[in-house]
């Protein structure tokens, strides 16, 4: 069931009224010039920021680098200064001892000039006789003695240095060695005592 309420009267005449008002505000904005006011206004800020943030700088201008600044040198440590007291003179003089000299050595003698003693069988020593108990054995052989001459040329002392094998035959030697005469060993010319070997060769014939 659809029911129609009818407005009021007052309502409508109310709307009316403010509707009329508003008309007569804004004839009197344009009339007045208030309007023109208002949009000048609003449009000035705009315009003056966007030529704020579009405004290059000025040509004139150089730009300047900041001022650049050295670095500080490196530390450096101080050198370490000793003090030292001073010397006294008697502590840097020093005792300088001279090598002692060197021996001299006297250059060793020179070696006399010796002489052997010399043998004369045939004048001054006799032949030895051949023993007969060796002739009847077949012995035979040869026999070096050793013996020491005096200055004299007398014989001292003999030695059988190499036998003969057959000792009748080196004693047989020895015996006729000691009647013989020899002239004695010189030293530098000077007669001194020395030895001399003789050998004997025993053979039958």
């Amino acid at each position: 069931m659809y029911v129609y309420q009818e407005s009021s009267p007052s309502r409508r005449l109310t709307g009316i009224a403010i509707v009329a008002l508003l008309h007569l505000a804004i004839i009197y904005a344009l009339v007045t010039g208030l309007g023109r006011q208002a949009i000048e206004v609003l449009r000035g800020p705009v315009e003056t920021k966007l030529i704020e943030e579009v405004k290059p700088p000025p040509p004139d201008v150089p730009l300047v680098p900041p001022p650049l600044t050295a670095p500080p040198p490196p530390y450096v440590p101080p050198p370490d200064i000793q003090v030292r007291q001073p010397v006294s003179e008697r502590a840097i003089t020093a005792v300088v001892r001279q090598p002692a000299p060197a021996p001299v050595v006297a250059p060793p003698a020179p070696e006399p000039v010796r002489t052997k003693p010399s043998v004369e069988v045939g004048k001054s020593c006799r032949i030895p006789d051949y023993p007969s108990a060796s002739k009847m054995l077949s012995e035979s052989g040869t026999v070096v003695l050793r013996f020491l001459v005096d200055v004299d040329g007398r014989v001292l002392e003999s030695q059988v240095e190499s036998s003969s094998g057959y000792p009748r035959l080196d004693e047989a030697a020895r015996a006729a060695l000691s009647l013989c005469h020899f002239r004695a060993g010189t030293a530098d010319g000077k007669p001194e005592r020395s030895w001399a070997k003789l050998r004997y060769v025993w053979k039958l014939n």
